[in-house]
């Protein structure tokens, strides 16, 4: 069972002057202590579940790019980048340049996209829901060709591409890793069972993370997928302390709890920690990291 890291909140101390250096170390102190992954949200304003849209949000590729370049091993993506936000083309050679210059630590999370505001706000088209989902699998398709090497045209119903050529080619073979966030039954686990390489389930309770696998199951079946070959990975929030105290958990807590999602077959528990900037906040999370080495997805 791994453990990553998502940062979705830069409203810190001293800003923006502290951006740069409290992000760098966040995302040195999160490979140290032993984290599998560090993602970031594909939004330019804030989302309203964590603060007002006027806090500080800083620019997925960009800030992933800034982690690559300052540390070695822990793997990097977004939590996830809305479809509407870049053109395919665009984006497949991104995420392409951020595995190569990372050494192959690049995931391509990806979503049908949700914030009207932020759209509006800054004069990016947003279409109806089923527009979204259609560019999505558009781009799924899209990127997976580049990714392949396939120079041929592309023509789709919204992206036509005369020549999808991506050089240089990604580190990673196939291809980095796709993931597509989002539980919807009917489109979004389709899209998980027919294009990508892993799925992000939001912790919903045990039954509730079972149900959403049992759906995706259901689809991986339908289209001739093999079920494990998709890394199952979710996200919640996670607080550690010494002694459970309201709002956190010890480590034999964590521990249990990320247990119970491995017995459902989740192989990477992705957590926002409260007060990631603070001093001492990863403090215990090495040792939850050793315990969780030692249990296997089912």
């Amino acid at each position: 069972m791994r453990l990553g890291l998502q940062v979705p909140d830069f409203t810190w101390p001293g800003s923006p002057e502290s951006l740069g250096p409290t992000f760098a170390r966040i995302a040195r102190t999160a490979e140290a202590s032993g984290m599998a992954s560090l993602w970031v949200m594909d939004h330019f304003f804030q989302i309203e579940m964590v603060g007002p849209p006027e806090h500080e949000m800083l620019e997925g590729y960009a800030a992933l790019a800034f982690a690559a370049g300052i540390t070695e091993r822990i793997r990097l993506g977004t939590m996830v980048t809305g479809v509407t936000y870049r053109h395919p083309g665009i984006l497949g050679k991104t995420v392409t340049t951020l595995d190569v210059l990372s050494g192959g630590r690049a995931y391509l999370g990806i979503g049908a996209a949700w914030n009207e505001q932020e759209h509006r706000g800054l004069g990016v088209p947003y279409p109806p829901v089923a527009e979204r989902f259609e560019r999505l699998e558009e781009t799924l398709r899209i990127v997976t060709q580049m990714w392949a090497g396939d120079e041929s045209p592309f023509e789709g119903k919204h992206y036509r591409l005369e020549r999808p050529l991506n050089s240089p080619p990604a580190l990673q073979r196939p291809h980095p890793p796709i993931l597509v966030g989002g539980t919807g039954e009917k489109k979004t686990l389709r899209l998980v069972a027919q294009y990508a390489d892993a799925c992000n389930i939001f912790e919903m309770g045990v039954d509730g993370v079972r149900h959403k696998l049992d759906v995706l199951r259901e689809h991986c079946e339908r289209l001739g997928r093999p079920y494990d070959d998709i890394e199952k990975t979710t996200l919640g929030r996670l607080a550690l302390s010494t002694d459970g105290g309201p709002g956190s958990a010890t480590v034999e807590q964590a521990v249990d709890r990320f247990g119970e999602l491995a017995g459902l077959g989740v192989s990477h528990a992705i957590v926002s920690i409260p007060g990631v900037a603070e001093e001492g906040a990863f403090d215990l999370v090495p040792e939850l990291v050793q315990r969780l080495e030692h249990i296997s997805p089912a």
